[in-house]
């Protein structure tokens, strides 16, 4: 078993029709904690000590956003900013990370085919998290295949997203008891998502 905390970061969360579905449906599933940002932070203000001793309770983070401007949300960079201090997740003595997983679930607007070089984004989506990786790489950490839903200003409510959502639950289950599978997968997709039998 694997202790897994979520992280939620969209400042727009009333307004959402991916991340309000994937967070109900990852309310269903038991044994993770989950942490809304914006919510506990509305005017930033974030609690160092307290993030860092809820990092250090926890085997695997996911951190869950849209995609805003090719980065993430503000308070989600500012908790970066701070949280991943050096002397704690990296440098001298900063091993506290060290060992633990790290995964995105996020939403792109775009199309799949415009995260290419020959689309309007230039670049594929793994290249444009380039320093998230790096930022889980500094700290020791795994860094997943992110969990992803092209177009999802355009996904359908009821096929695209409900299938999301759903695949979403199915990955934090997965997380949770240590059968995500993600082979050479670059990006999770709930077509894609592949989980083995639960660890023994």
């Amino acid at each position: 078993m694997s202790d897994v905390i979520v992280y939620l970061a969209h400042p727009g969360q009333r307004y959402s029709k991916v991340n309000r579905a994937m967070v109900r449906e990852a309310a269903k599933v038991g044994g993770i904690t989950r942490v809304d940002l914006y919510a506990d932070y509305p005017r930033y203000g974030i609690d160092v000590e307290r993030e860092q001793d809820r990092l250090i309770d926890h085997d695997t983070i996911v951190l869950q956003f849209p995609f805003f401007w090719y980065s993430v949300p503000a308070l989600l960079k500012d908790w970066i900013d701070l949280v991943l201090e050096h002397g704690f997740a990296y440098g001298e003595g900063g091993t506290q990370l060290a060992g633990k997983r790290m995964i995105l679930a996020l939403t792109a607007g775009g199309p799949e085919g415009s995260y290419s070089e020959s689309g309007y984004n230039r670049f594929g989506l793994r290249t444009l998290l380039t320093p998230l990786e790096q930022t889980a790489h500094l700290c020791k950490m795994e860094f997943l295949p992110p969990y992803v839903l092209y177009g999802s200003i355009e996904a359908d409510r009821d096929t695209d997203v409900a299938e999301h959502a759903r695949g979403y639950a199915a990955l934090l289950e997965a997380l949770r008891d240590d059968r995500l599978q993600t082979g050479n997968a670059d990006i999770l997709t709930a077509d894609t998502l592949r989980l083995g039998e639960a660890a023994s």
